[in-house]
């Protein structure tokens, strides 16, 4: 690192641990991936102090100088840090989540399922749009079951696009999407709703 970018302590708006503890719980909430800005502006510290601390909670996560790699890690997407799963206890929480919840889902999910399904990839934003509501919820929880996957991230939104996995042509017992009914026939006159669907 540079030593322009180095920061003092008596140069920043935070004490360090507290800097780097105010990241980790914005970020243990954060829906969306955080860019240093955006977490500098909230937490009114320098975005080289922010950038440092990242750094430090990413080592941190995974251990580094001797301390216990965690179940999670940080990870820069979409111009922005998330806290994700290591990838080798994706079984795990997924069999607890199924286990958690192992039956049901609710209309609202089943609701922005079908819009995933039919419009993917699709953006979170879009999908409110469509349902006239917010979607953040249900989008977890979809995800959580292993129905939807984040397929790419907009370079210039930084919209998380998604899509149905595997996992639910399985639960539907289908192959593909295409097997999925022709969604015109169901609406009042063929055109409400939904813009080029089969």
């Amino acid at each position: 690192m540079a030593d322009t970018e180095m920061i003092s302590l008596d140069e920043m708006a935070r004490p360090i641990v507290d800097l780097e503890r105010a990241i980790e719980a914005i970020l243990m909430v954060a829906d969306e991936p955080q860019s240093l800005v955006s977490l500098a502006t909230s937490l009114g510290s320098p975005v080289p102090a922010v950038r440092q601390s990242i750094e430090r909670l990413v080592a941190d996560f995974d251990g580094e100088n001797g301390g216990v790699r965690r179940g999670f890690e940080l990870r820069e997407v979409g111009g922005g840090w998330r806290v994700y799963v290591r990838a080798e206890y994706d079984d795990a929480v997924r069999d607890f989540v199924l286990a958690q919840n192992p039956t049901r889902l609710s209309q609202a999910a089943l609701e922005t399922l079908a819009v995933i399904a039919y419009k993917q990839p699709i953006s979170r934003g879009a999908i409110a749009s469509i349902r006239a509501v917010n979607v953040d919820s249900v989008v977890r929880t979809l995800l959580g079951r292993g129905l939807i996957t984040e397929v790419y991230t907009d370079s210039e939104t930084g919209a998380i696009h998604y899509a149905t996995t595997e996992t639910l042509l399985a639960q539907l017992g289908v192959n593909s999407l295409d097997e999925l009914p022709q969604i015109s026939p169901l609406l009042a006159d063929g055109s409400e709703g939904f813009d080029d669907v089969r």
